[in-house]
């Protein structure tokens, strides 16, 4: 079967994306609002693109009531934001992160979650996070006034000590247990993996 993407609705373009798409990266972003309060926010339409700079894209929608979310409000004040990873210990608490918190009430704060201070950023990181990243804006491209599509520039990464290999400046898979999204309430472990050898070209 097929659809034009101009024949169907909003929700079911995302159902066909989402379904589909699997499993997606998810960062968990930390922000400061204006009083100070700390926001942690998970965003599943996100990855890595570039590497010089140091690049990475989420997306932020406004919620189905209109509203805008924190997480917008104080990056577009700031120009700052931490892109924080997620492993399976972490993965309920980001899950939870998801509700609809009112902007006086930190996530990380609620949900018992430790934080560390950024080194270029003002937004701290989560302390626990296999993996995070300190970034100011890069570019943002609205999206029919719906959406932002926020381009981050790494200035830090910060790594758990027990999951790299400085030497060889490589993760230790057996220990790195990532989650991904699948869609609604479902995410997906990532510890069974496939290895392949080297591809060949023809001979």
């Amino acid at each position: 079967m097929q659809y034009a993407a101009s024949e169907v609705s909003h929700h079911e373009r995302y159902k066909l994306l989402i379904s589909f798409i699997l499993p997606r990266p998810i960062a968990w972003v930390t922000t400061v609002g204006p009083t100070g309060v700390v926001n942690a926010a998970p965003f599943s339409f996100f990855n890595a693109f570039a590497e010089d700079p140091p690049l990475i894209m989420f997306a932020i929608n406004k919620r189905p009531d209109g509203r805008i979310k924190d997480t917008w409000v104080n990056i577009e004040r700031t120009g700052q934001f931490v892109v924080n990873l997620t492993d399976e210990p972490l993965a309920e608490k980001m899950h939870q992160s998801s509700g609809d918190f009112p902007p006086e009430i930190g996530e990380p704060n609620y949900l018992g979650l430790s934080l560390a201070p950024s080194v270029d950023v003002v937004p701290p990181r989560i302390a626990q996070a296999p993996w995070a990243m300190e970034c100011r804006i890069w570019q943002v491209i609205n999206v029919k006034d719906d959406r932002q599509l926020v381009i981050g520039e790494g200035l830090r990464f910060h790594v758990r000590d027990d999951l790299w290999d400085p030497k060889a400046m490589r993760v230790h898979t057996e220990k790195y247990r990532p989650v991904g999204r699948m869609f609604a309430d479902r995410y997906c472990r990532t510890d069974d993996r496939i290895i392949f050898p080297p591809a060949e070209g023809p001979a």
